[in-house]
């Protein structure tokens, strides 16, 4: 007997992209329809968050009909509800969940409350049809950067996480410092490029530390590195600042992920969350660890970003193992990784 197909509808509201999707199977993407808040936030260098919850109120029965309609699934078809309930901005986030909580009771469906961090990992699920556990994966987004290992669909190990500022926090800081367009991690990227990354010697934190991360301290030192110069009337390359400024992150997530597969032995590493989309993190970190005998998997770029089919992927595996959540599910906007 065949066993029956999986819908999953996936929504996803932690921040500034109002997002839905439906994923057949766990690994099949039937539609994925994301409305970026970007262009509204960019004036004020970052996300204000009353003016992102008021325009996801605005967007998401629009972005969830629009999903099921390229989907080409009817609501009572779906066999559950998956949403980001944490973690992210409290205002954003009650949005999604109030929606899906909504839905999975009107039509008597089981809601699944999901790990946005998780939900970054599995996107890995969707670009690489053959990964499965065991793996260990390298969670690098504006506001977590974390080794973690997932030993099975449903198991996960915390390894280390960053004492202070993430690494895309750092990213965009720096590029508002510089007078960069928010988002800074893109930009920042693109003026290294014409850079000289061994221009400036910045300081690499925590490298004798296992798996714990500090990027504060780069922060400052690249300010400090801005006034300086500034100060004494010199003329900043502001590329070599950015190639110096991104390498010296890119040195310590790749060293300690090598560090980390050394230690446990595995022999595959994905990358998840927005800063996985910058391509010299990418070659480096596939470089290293193909040094060692592993291989990196990353997302397309779309699913780097906050997106709802890695929340619906993420439902899935959930759903399998019967892991539902109550319908008075609440958002936990500090909902821990792990």
């Amino acid at each position: 007997m065949m066993s029956k197909d999986v819908y999953i509808l996936g929504i996803e509201s932690s921040c500034d992209e109002t997002a839905a999707a439906v994923v057949k199977n766990g690994r099949e993407v039937l539609s994925n329809i994301i409305s970026s808040q970007i262009v509204i936030h960019r004036k004020f260098g970052g996300v204000v968050p009353e003016i992102a919850s008021r325009k996801h109120i605005e967007n998401i029965l629009p972005v969830i009909d629009e999903a099921l309609r390229q989907a080409n699934v009817k609501l009572e078809e779906i066999d559950a509800v998956a949403v980001t309930y944490g973690p992210g901005l409290v205002g954003a986030l009650l949005v999604g969940v109030s929606a899906a909580k909504a839905l999975a009771w009107a039509n008597d469906k089981p809601l699944i409350g999901v790990n946005h961090l998780e939900g970054h990992v599995f996107a890995n699920f969707l670009n690489d049809k053959d990964l499965e556990p065991p793996f260990m994966a390298l969670v690098v987004s504006g506001g977590h950067t974390a080794l973690l290992k997932v030993t099975d669909y449903n198991s996960f190990e915390l390894l280390g996480q960053t004492r202070d500022d993430a690494a895309g926090e750092a990213f965009d800081k720096i590029a508002r410092v510089m007078g960069l367009q928010y988002p800074g991690g893109p930009e920042i990227e693109k003026l290294a490029a014409a850079g000289d990354p061994q221009a400036i010697d910045f300081p690499r934190a925590l490298l004798k530390e296992d798996y714990q991360f500090s990027f504060s301290g780069l922060k400052s030192a690249v300010i400090n590195y801005l006034h300086n110069e500034q100060q004494a009337g010199r003329e900043v390359n502001k590329a070599d600042v950015a190639a110096s400024f991104q390498e010296a992150i890119v040195d310590v997530l790749v060293q300690k992920s090598v560090h980390a597969l050394q230690e446990t032995g595995l022999k595959k590493i994905v990358l998840a969350g927005g800063v996985s989309a910058n391509k010299h993190l990418q070659t480096a970190l596939a470089d290293a660890v193909g040094g060692i005998g592993a291989s990196l998997v990353h997302p397309t770029p779309i699913l780097c970003t906050d997106n709802a089919v890695m929340i619906a992927c993420r439902g899935y595996f959930m759903y399998q193992n019967g892991e539902y959540s109550p319908l008075d599910l609440n958002a936990v906007p500090s909902l821990k990784l792990g």
